[in-house]
């Protein structure tokens, strides 16, 4: 079977009241996953972080992509800039983990230096080497034939940003950041995210394929079985389509059921939030790897990292503007907050690790969609597709028949 081919994929291209879900396979083959990685990861913006996260010179990010390790680091100018973590000398990997360097990335090796533009800055014989004077003559480089600092740079990597979160694209031909996101910046920039802060982070382990964690996300059809505290906030009557053009999934919770268990509301909202987006969650799946779910006083962010067919680390983040949290109790709906989306998650973990079990039985060999629900999932799986094929092309929105549809009653 060729992963790369539209006719094995041919059920799942016809329209949705007729479609089939993807093959097994692509959940549970390891050849697949490395046909992905390839042909999928290496040509997509993959978030790998917050902007937080590298806002002074010299911060660093250390995360994988594609099966390769990246760095971000922000320069002493400001740039924020990516590169293959690989030194040029002899293949090591540059860092192991976040940090904050002082003036340069130091190969722990053999020295060779590297500015934070990727620029090679010298062979051991650098500024602040430590290599005592009688000893220089020895690693002293400069009268090697055709040999210039200036081919030795490190490989750079696409980088940009939008709202709070940095992405990476491993293609150095790929289309920019703002034609992969499509209208979203315009739909979501009344809530000033650039200006939004990260509260509390969890990792999980899960024993399940990215792809179901993501689907999972972007269809409210299992909610109440799934998650009956849930539906208590985000009913399923309120559940509407919110789509527009990009690389992206997208629906919408209006109104956001009061409801105080939950500690979705139990901050006040940012003072910018207005209209509709006031009394609304909107929740976004932007391919591949992050799913994000927008409310007026919190974003809910889960970052996917796939390591196996069957195995993908989950990061969540909970989210604020300052306004939010400028309250004597925001320490206390904070903890409530991240402990209802904790609980939340827990319950689509284990749905998902059980769908996992169930995709290694050889007979099933894929599902029809239920056209009304689960719409998004066949937008997602034909982005897949779309990929795998080597076919670059950004998904248009909703017409106004699937608009009127999917929309709130008049």
């Amino acid at each position: 079977m060729s992963w790369t081919s539209e006719e094995t994929y041919a059920q799942t291209r016809l329209p949705v009241e007729r479609a089939s879900t993807l093959n097994p396979d692509a959940y549970r083959s390891v050849d697949y996953f490395d046909s992905e990685r390839t042909h999928l990861f290496t040509n997509s913006w993959v978030a790998v972080g917050f902007i937080e996260q590298v806002t002074d010179p010299g911060q660093v990010l250390v995360r994988n992509v594609a099966g390769r390790s990246v760095i971000i680091v922000r320069a002493i100018d400001g740039q924020l800039n990516a590169f293959l973590n690989v030194c040029r000398h002899r293949g090591a990997q540059l860092i192991t983990e976040d940090c904050t360097l002082a003036k340069r990335i130091r190969c722990p090796y053999h020295a060779w230096a590297y500015g934070f533009d990727g620029e090679c800055l010298g062979t051991p014989l650098f500024e602040g080497s430590g290599i005592p004077e009688e000893q220089q003559p020895v690693f002293d480089m400069s009268a090697t034939k055709e040999f210039d600092r200036a081919d030795y740079g490190l490989f750079p990597v696409s980088v940009d940003t939008w709202a709070f979160l940095v992405f990476v694209n491993i293609d150095g031909s790929a289309e920019p950041l703002s034609q992969w996101l499509g209208d979203l910046p315009d739909r979501m920039a009344g809530y000033g995210l650039e200006e939004w802060k990260i509260q509390a982070v969890n990792p999980y382990d899960i024993a399940a394929n990215w792809k179901l964690i993501a689907e999972n996300f972007m269809e409210y059809y299992h909610l109440p079985w799934v998650h009956p505290e849930l539906m208590k906030v985000s009913r399923m009557d309120d559940h509407y389509r919110w789509q527009g053009p990009g690389m992206y999934t997208a629906m919408t919770t209006t109104p956001v059921t009061q409801d105080d268990k939950s500690g979705w509301l139990d901050l006040p909202p940012h003072q910018r939030i207005a209209g509709s987006d006031r009394i609304s969650g909107r929740h976004v799946t932007l391919f591949p790897n992050v799913a994000i779910s927008f409310l007026p006083n919190h974003a809910f962010v889960i970052m996917l990292d796939p390591q196996s067919p069957n195995r993908t680390i989950e990061t969540t983040t909970v989210l604020t503007h300052p306004d939010s949290v400028d309250t004597p109790t925001a320490s206390e709906g904070l903890d409530k907050l991240s402990k209802f989306w904790d609980e939340v998650n827990r319950e689509d973990i284990a749905i998902v690790e059980r769908v996992q079990i169930g995709l290694s039985t050889p007979e099933y060999q894929g599902g029809r969609m239920c056209y009304h629900f689960e719409e998004p999932v066949h937008r997602f799986q034909n982005m897949v597709i779309d990929r795998m094929c080597g076919i670059d092309r950004i998904p248009a929105g909703d017409s106004p028949e699937v608009a009127s549809r999917f929309g709130p009653p008049e």
